[in-house]
């Protein structure tokens, strides 16, 4: 049986899927190149396709979901998206490809994402805008359960939200690719003037929203100050002058 992961899969080795894929990976190329660790994880695979190719960290892997079928020997992990084998504060950078769009639960999943990101690590998200021409697809589509359509689309602001909730800062978020949703190669190219326009007279209804978002650590106060201050404090419960005037 084949799987709404799978179908999804083979849906980006698409003429549409794979045009959408390089958008993205043009994204990828500005963002990955400024981030540094010691690891970085892919979470979902599209087949065919190295999105963290531009990457300088060395250590890539990819956390393919238990129903990807299509995973091949270049696969690290086999998960489920809200249950990572990984260990708490592991990962340097995630990058999560269309996968909340698919998973049935997208909160338990971002926050298995803070759990093994490092303190100001980073979480990229790539997700359909149902405020487009992609989600207008979505709604007229999306009874056919074929993928993409019958995924579940949340919009930027809500995305951004629930990464705020879990402590996240919103480092940027674009969008990218205003053309319409159409399988006709031709057809695409002659309407390759959408992408220059949509991102002067409607930047917000881009098909597709991509997220660039760090996790964020409260800094504490080191023990070794606070044992300091604490002696400052004589046994009477008295506070320790801080200067003192010489005797004439």
């Amino acid at each position: 049986m084949q799987t709404p992961r799978y179908l999804l899969d083979h849906w980006f080795n698409s003429q549409l899927g794979a045009d959408l894929l390089q958008s993205e990976q043009q994204v990828l190329a500005e963002w990955l190149p400024g981030l540094f660790g010691y690891h970085i994880v892919q979470l979902g695979q599209c087949p065919g396709w190295h999105l963290m190719q531009s990457s300088r960290i060395s250590h890539k892997a990819i956390a393919a979901m238990a129903d990807d079928t299509t995973s091949g020997d270049d696969t690290a992990l086999v998960c489920e998206g809200d249950q990572l084998p990984l260990t708490a504060d592991s990962v340097d950078v995630l990058l999560l490809p269309h996968v909340l769009e698919f998973e049935r639960h997208p909160h338990q999943v971002l926050r298995e994402c803070e759990r093994v990101l490092i303190g100001e690590g980073y979480v990229l998200i790539f997700a359909f805008n149902p405020w487009s021409l992609w989600g207008l697809w979505h709604l007229l589509l999306g009874w056919r359960e074929q993928p993409p359509w019958n995924g579940r689309y949340f919009s930027a602001w809500r995305l951004q939200d629930w990464l705020r909730l879990l402590g996240f800062e919103i480092i940027e978020t674009r969008m990218l690719y205003y053309l319409p949703p159409i399988n006709r190669t031709a057809l695409r190219d002659k309407l390759t003037f959408m992408e220059q326009l949509g991102r002067w007279c409607w930047p917000w209804f881009g098909g597709v929203h991509a997220i660039l978002a760090r996790k964020h650590v409260i800094p504490m106060t080191p023990v070794r100050e606070l044992w300091r201050q604490r002696r400052r404090i004589p046994a009477s419960g008295w506070a320790e002058p801080t200067a003192r005037r010489e005797k004439l």
